[in-house]
């Protein structure tokens, strides 16, 4: 998909990504990068014990997944400036090696601002896994370039 910039975006316009399926390396390296050795992401023994029956990968994550699907669908490649924020984030599941998981990705507000340069982009965001279940949502707003003017004064 070609980058979008703030004048081609509705409000109420959807994007998914692609599937992504989670594996152990994943929680491994999760586990080295973010130093979060907690027994229920890193031995599998005390996990088995757990509710969940196994280890369960980071909510942090599911977080980081969900930028690189933006990134993969392309719609921001060049026009995104600044994620301004996660707002009302909420982990509704637990994310499990051997899930696939998409971006669902919903377009709330657009709102112009004052610069000529960019405007603010108001998205709804699900991570989803192979059932659909949302394991993951919230609201994000981006910083995004709005279509350079054509006209020269």
């Amino acid at each position: 998909m070609n980058p979008r910039y703030f004048e081609d975006f509705t409000v109420g316009e959807h994007f998914t990504s692609s599937g992504r399926t989670v594996t152990e390396a994943d929680l491994t390296l999760f586990n080295m990068i973010s130093g979060d050795w907690n027994p229920i992401h890193a031995d599998a023994e005390f996990a088995a014990g757990t509710r969940f029956g196994q280890r369960i990968v980071h909510g942090a994550f599911g977080v980081a997944l969900l930028t690189g699907f933006m990134h993969q669908m392309g719609i921001f490649e060049g026009t995104a400036v600044a994620m301004l924020s996660l707002k009302e984030w909420s982990f509704k599941a637990p994310i499990l090696m051997g899930q696939t998981l998409r971006l669902q990705l919903t377009v709330t507000e657009l709102d112009p601002g004052s610069s000529a340069r960019m405007g603010r982009l108001g998205r709804h965001l699900q991570l989803r896994d192979q059932h659909g279940q949302v394991v993951q949502e919230g609201r994000s707003d981006l910083l995004i370039l709005k279509r350079p003017s054509t006209s020269h004064a």
